[in-house]
């Protein structure tokens, strides 16, 4: 999300007032410390007019039965 926010030439705080969320979410998520819930995910997708593949990576998570 970063590089995409770099690209678009937009600072921390510009993308945090455009999701309505703090910059230190924007922060927090730039940094993989915290994952967005998806309806916030959707938004930084459309913020960036791009699928929300193209933002995020999603990692399968094998679950044993």
């Amino acid at each position: 999300m970063k590089e995409l926010r770099k690209l678009y030439g937009w600072s921390q705080e510009a993308l945090a007032k455009q999701l309505s969320v703090s910059r230190q979410t924007v922060i927090s998520i730039e940094m993989g410390t915290y994952n967005p819930s998806l309806p916030l995910a959707f938004h930084i997708a459309r913020s960036f007019e791009i699928s929300i593949e193209n933002v995020f990576i999603f990692e399968e998570v094998d679950q044993e039965e």
